[in-house]
């Protein structure tokens, strides 16, 4: 009897010809983290696929719920079971289920059986594994009942072609597409609650991602660097690696506040990171730009605002939250522990030369009227020059 992981497929099985792709996507991510966990411990570990789930061995001490937190956070994956694995008999069955039956029934006092049987040979069929093994339950645990509609544990026996597998019902996984199916894009990071949780929720489709950050040194600070450097670490915990690009809107900023209108600033800001991302983006690879915007959230987020943004743009802009509140986008950057470094008390460069009245109606002429008041192509040519990154694994 071992312990071992299952890792059920989600919509991967629905692929067809293109299947071995997707897996084999899903496999590279899923040995790249449990390689790393093999340099930080003894041990190691061996795979085998079957039936659209991976299972996952721990040999010689290799620390197997470790190997399962980290396959939690594994996109493709929709549930990470802990399972006992035993002989295709009834008797070792039976005995596995008698060792371990109060890890795998807990507290509950109501429980059903589930059975799987993909072995068609096997001499029992699922309601008689079913039947024997729910028998061997109640005479152990005097003090269980039988439910059969809503229990509070489940005890499931999974028959395969060369073991059986014992648990007590899987683990959420990440769900969602392997990383790296499809395509990459650039992420904007900007420190706040709502860009890490946009990244992650393009990520989960299988994209890719690089992130850009804009500083405005000496306006933010080291400090503001170094947590959006940890965003992004904890975002490539389920993304891959990413490479975080930072650069420099000082300048671009003085410029604005000193030239232009200053209800237009904001927007005119926004119109600069948009064709400075671009730029990034072709330097990166990426096909498409993703932003933490949630309509109508600030001034520079309006429906009218979005347009006069876009407006510059020649590549595809995501924005996941667009449709989410503040509550919804709240919930999610908890679930992937980004809120509390979001939330960190260090500026970024949007809150530099806020103005008091924003334009939140602003037109397309209206920028492009303030823009004539500044060099744009200069400018946009010495930030990027002045551009640096680092990567993050």
């Amino acid at each position: 009897m071992n312990q071992i992981l299952l890792l059920k497929y989600g919509e991967i099985v629905l692929k067809g010809q293109n299947r071995k792709f997707f897996d084999e996507c899903l496999m590279s991510r899923t040995r790249f983290l449990l390689k790393q966990l093999e340099r930080k411990s003894s041990g190691n570990f061996t795979f085998e696929y079957a039936q659209s789930t991976l299972c996952i061995r721990a040999e010689n001490g290799a620390d197997i719920y470790a190997a399962r937190e980290l396959m939690k956070k594994v996109f493709g994956i929709v549930s990470v079971c802990t399972a006992y694995e035993t002989e295709k008999d009834m008797d070792a069955i039976s005995d596995v289920v008698k060792q371990n039956l109060h890890e795998l029934i807990g507290n509950a006092r109501t429980f059903k059986c589930e059975a799987r049987r993909s072995d068609k040979l096997f001499p029992l069929n699922s309601p008689q594994i079913c039947t024997e093994i729910g028998g061997i339950v109640l005479e152990t645990m005097s003090n269980l009942s039988v439910d059969v509609h809503n229990p509070e544990a489940v005890v499931f026996i999974e028959i395969r072609d060369k073991s059986a597998f014992i648990h007590s019902g899987g683990e959420k996984g990440a769900g969602g597409m392997p990383n790296g199916t499809n395509g990459k894009a650039l992420l904007l990071l900007s420190g706040g609650i709502d860009s890490p949780v946009a990244g992650y929720m393009i990520a989960k489709r299988g994209v890719s991602l690089d992130c850009v950050y804009f500083e405005s040194p000496p306006y933010t600070s080291e400090l503001a660097w170094q947590k959006v450097q940890m965003l992004a670490g904890k975002i490539a915990l389920y993304s891959g690696r990413i490479r975080l690009y930072a650069v420099p809107v000082t300048e671009i900023q003085e410029e604005i506040y000193q030239k232009c209108d200053s209800e237009m600033t904001t927007i005119l800001l926004r119109r600069f990171m948009m064709r400075l991302a671009e730029k990034v983006a072709t330097e990166a690879a990426a096909s498409a730009i993703i932003t933490g915007e949630s309509i109508g959230q600030v001034a520079s987020q309006t429906m009218p605002s979005i347009v006069v943004i876009d407006n510059v743009c020649n590549i595809p802009v995501f924005r996941p939250c667009i449709g989410l509140d503040k509550e919804e986008i709240v919930s999610i950057s908890r679930k992937i522990d980004t809120f509390g470094t979001s939330s960190l008390p260090y500026e970024d460069c949007c809150t530099v030369f806020t103005p008091r009245h924003p334009n939140i109606r602003p037109t397309i002429e209206e920028a492009l009227a303030e823009e004539q008041k500044i060099d744009v192509d200069k400018l946009v040519e010495n930030a990027f020059l002045n551009m640096k990154y680092i990567n993050i694994q």
